[in-house]
């Protein structure tokens, strides 16, 4: 390191120094490369399964711009269901659930990562000390000590920091969207294996009924077999119709346990740990409105997030651009040197220097080239995968909005069909008691009206699938309205047409 004497730093400062801060100054903002603009998206005026929907309202008209707002806290949209066992356990998802925690992990790297981009803004300072003993040619023990502190920036001439900052932060901001969308991904995860557990339990419960209802059956031909007046096949068709929905009640507790399981492993616990009884289902679902398209671009995380990456892949075009450059560096630094402590105070061992410098490359055989390219091209695909990401968002909307509503109809025309089964049942019961009827026709009876309970149970859980999954479409926080509205099943004023219908007479039974 070269000493200087006082005069020589003034003579050093004077003509030197203001140049490269004048450029740095002229040149400070400047930053290379594309200013980020959010490319379109496939959109339309409203939705079309909404427009179909005549209990509720088309959106159409004029719409706004798409502003994000993914970042907004979402309510509890799950309390629409009106179940606090619902409730509970989603506050234990976004507790312990271990890919929330993940996605919240990743989230904080994220942050880090922008943190340290932002370090490049400020200069880097540096302390070095140092003690030696050697001996030179001449015998002589030469002793020297020394204390340096310097100090390097480089100036931001060309944007290339403020672009990798600009890249980092929304990057950072893709990654807390990816965190509201895991949240809301597994939030509905949770209430479509709740609905289709409770599914499960209304089920059960009928089959539990059926069963009772068929071994009472099998008494009764077994009685009539032993005074002589059934037959022996007619033993077997009433067992064979006994054992087949024993086997049915077996299986739906498999498939309860599955689910079960499924919850607790969602709540962060291993399934011995967590134990649901069984619980009533509510056969009306509630209606969840449509939102403008629009506003399926602000609310959805998943959008949010690939938006933010397109603008994250548009910083790095700018990093790549800027690497055509020369950087710009300021360094100083200062300290002492002498060969014994005692001489450190004196003037003679200061030392110092400060200075500028220009450094760019000449020749690099198309690396900074072909880097600039792969920039270019990771944009791009970031825009596909955004414009992928809203037709995907917009098909689950549409989705759910036919099924919505064709659901409800299909709920209505099941119902008129389990009230026929139940109608026919009961004349086939009064025909069989009445001598001009067989059996064969009462068991036929009963497997019609069975099956169409349970199909109508199946309906109820699907229609609750297509309203948890609707509102994760719309990016959650949507209110639904009340139960019934729009002319649901229920409605009918009929509670045995709700979904929850007993299970067939037996035999004779009034």
């Amino acid at each position: 390191m070269r000493r200087l004497d006082m005069n020589a730093f003034t003579r050093f400062l004077t003509p030197a120094l203001p140049l490269p801060l004048a450029c740095a100054l002229l040149l400070a903002g400047c930053a290379v490369g594309p200013d980020y603009q959010r490319p379109d998206a496939p959109m339309s005026a409203e939705f079309k399964e909404a427009s179909a929907d005549t209990a509720t309202p088309a959106w159409t008209g004029d719409w706004k711009p798409a502003e994000p707002q993914d970042a907004l806290a979402r309510a509890d949209w799950w309390t629409v269901f009106g179940d606090a066992q619902l409730d509970a356990l989603m506050a234990e998802v976004q507790i312990s659930n271990q890919n929330i925690k993940a996605a919240e992990a990743q989230y904080r790297q994220a942050l880090a990562s922008l943190q340290a981009a932002r370090a490049g803004f400020f200069p880097l300072v540096d302390a070095q000390a140092g003690a030696s003993r050697a001996r030179g040619a001449s015998g002589n023990t030469l002793n020297g000590q020394n204390a340096t502190l310097g100090a390097t920036w480089e100036l931001d001439v060309w944007g290339r920091v403020r672009r990798q900052v600009e890249s980092s932060e929304a990057s950072a901001q893709a990654s807390e969207a990816d965190l509201a969308s895991t949240l809301l991904s597994t939030q509905a995860t949770l209430a479509q294996s709740y609905f289709l557990l409770r599914v499960a339990d209304a089920q059960k419960a009928l089959l539990d009924r059926t069963v009772a209802d068929y071994q009472k059956s099998l008494q009764l031909v077994q009685n009539q077999y032993a005074a002589g007046t059934a037959q022996r096949s007619d033993v077997l068709q009433s067992e064979t119709q006994l054992k087949s929905a024993q086997a049915q009640q077996i299986d739906i507790q498999i498939t309860r346990a599955q689910l079960e399981h499924a919850i607790a492993v969602l709540v962060g616990k291993p399934p011995a740990a967590l134990s649901l009884a069984a619980g009533e289902f509510r056969a009306a679902p509630p209606r969840v409105p449509a939102a403008v398209p629009s506003q399926l671009l602000e609310r959805r995380p998943d959008i949010g997030a690939a938006e933010r990456r397109m603008a994250s892949a548009n910083a790095q075009i700018g990093v790549a651009q800027a690497a055509y450059y020369p950087t710009l560096s300021l360094s100083a630094s200062g300290g002492l040197t002498a060969s014994t402590l005692a001489r450190w105070m004196s003037l003679p061992d200061r030392i110092w220097s400060i200075g500028g410098g220009l450094a760019g490359t000449l020749f690099d055989g198309g690396a900074r080239r072909a880097a600039k390219a792969q920039a270019v091209a990771a944009y791009d695909q970031t825009v596909a995968n955004y414009r992928q990401t809203v037709l995907g968002a917009f098909q689950e909307v549409e989705d759910n909005l036919a099924a919505q509503r064709l659901l409800e109809q299909e709920a209505v025309v099941q119902n008129d069909a389990l009230r026929s089964a139940r109608e026919a049942l009961a004349l086939v019961n009064n025909r069989y008691r009445a001598g001009t009827a067989g059996l064969l026709d009462v068991l036929t009876a009963q497997t019609s009206a069975y099956t169409a309970e349970r199909t109508a149970l199946s309906i109820t859980g699907r229609q609750y699938t297509a309203a948890v999954v609707l509102i994760k479409a719309l990016g959650g926080g949507w209110h639904a309205q009340p139960a019934g509205a729009g002319g649901s099943a229920s409605d009918s004023g009929n509670d045995s047409d709700s979904g929850q219908a007993a299970a067939p007479a037996t035999i004779g039974q009034r």
